[in-house]
């Protein structure tokens, strides 16, 4: 697979009363065309921050202070201005942000919600545009697509909104999808039925997609390889096999440990000990270090993000062999 964008170095503070909150330490990720990357973490470790980065939509009181964010054919996202991003949001990358209540517009109705995305990229009259919104409302499983279309958001249930907000996003094909926590507040049946309209549509259109969730059962099933971040920092990428196998850093193998499993009778679940660190004024090195028990002296020095084998990255001073 080729590399659709790649991150590089990106760094992004929000400025509050308080101090700096230094949100994102030096990312590098990429993502390939046509695969699903899952970005997994704990709540405030930087996933969603990245995702709003790739879209250029950190506003005040944040922003980014250093990197750069190349997407194939268009260069550095980075550089471009707000009207430039303007033709490429919702074209060739799209979002679905964690609730679609407040993501829709409550006082159009869903067809001039689709309707608009298409005028705007694809320069459709409202015919054509009233057409592709009901073709794209059936293919993502809305009955009765032409009634649904007149209904205002607050009439839809939440699996109804989500599935409106996937039409939204796929309606002109966009290489990369950025789906941000896709499943939150869905019951577990409207969850599958989400996560596998997202690999249909994926499949059809050979559509990229950065998932982000702190749901690891959700990644193994969905995802190609997987982004382990921790309190800004990018501590570990790999195939998703590997990282469920054989994962590398003391962070992803504590994720690991605390997921209930039917074969392990447990009274207790694992835990990392610990809180995770003020992003004000946290570790200079490895923001881990006082909850590893691996840690050491040179800890302090932040490590970098390396290749331990193929496809396989880790950022990490101990030994590989030593962890368990």
């Amino acid at each position: 697979m080729n590399e659709l964008l790649k991150m590089e170095d990106v760094r992004v503070n929000f400025y509050t009363y308080k101090g700096t909150v230094q949100a994102l330490d030096n990312i590098n990720f990429d993502i390939k065309k046509g695969e699903c990357l899952g970005l997994v973490g704990e709540t405030g470790c930087g996933k969603s921050v990245s995702a709003l980065s790739i879209m250029n939509l950190i506003s005040p009181p944040g922003k980014i202070i250093s990197g750069k964010i190349f997407l194939d054919g268009e260069g550095d996202l980075l550089r471009k201005t707000e009207e430039e991003m303007r033709k490429i949001r919702g074209d060739k990358i799209s979002m679905i942000f964690q609730d679609p209540t407040s993501s829709l517009n409550p006082v159009l109705k869903v067809d001039d919600q689709i309707s608009e995305v298409l005028i705007h990229h694809r320069g459709m009259t409202k015919v054509q545009a009233y057409d592709k919104t009901i073709e794209i409302l059936e293919l993502v499983g809305i009955p009765s697509p032409e009634s649904r279309a007149k209904d205002y958001p607050h009439l839809l249930s939440g699996g109804m909104k989500q599935r409106i907000m996937i039409a939204l996003a796929m309606v002109c094909e966009p290489q990369l999808l950025i789906a941000d926590e896709p499943t939150t507040n869905l019951d577990v049946t409207v969850q599958l039925q989400i996560l596998d309209l997202m690999k249909e549509l994926q499949r059809k259109y050979n559509t990229a997609i950065l998932l982000i969730t702190h749901n690891l059962g959700i990644v193994s099933e969905n995802c190609d390889r997987v982004g382990v971040m921790y309190a800004g920092q990018m501590v570990e990428v790999a195939q998703t096999k590997q990282i469920f196998r054989k994962p590398e850093h003391p962070y992803t193998i504590g994720l690991l440990n605390a997921i209930p499993r039917i074969d392990q009778k447990r009274e207790w679940l694992p835990v990392i000990q610990g809180m995770v660190p003020g992003l004000i004024n946290p570790p200079a090195g490895c923001r881990f270090i006082d909850r590893c028990e691996f840690a050491m002296e040179k800890c302090n020095i932040k490590p970098k993000l390396e290749k331990l084998e193929e496809n396989h990255f880790r950022a990490c001073y101990k030994e590989v062999e030593k962890i368990k």
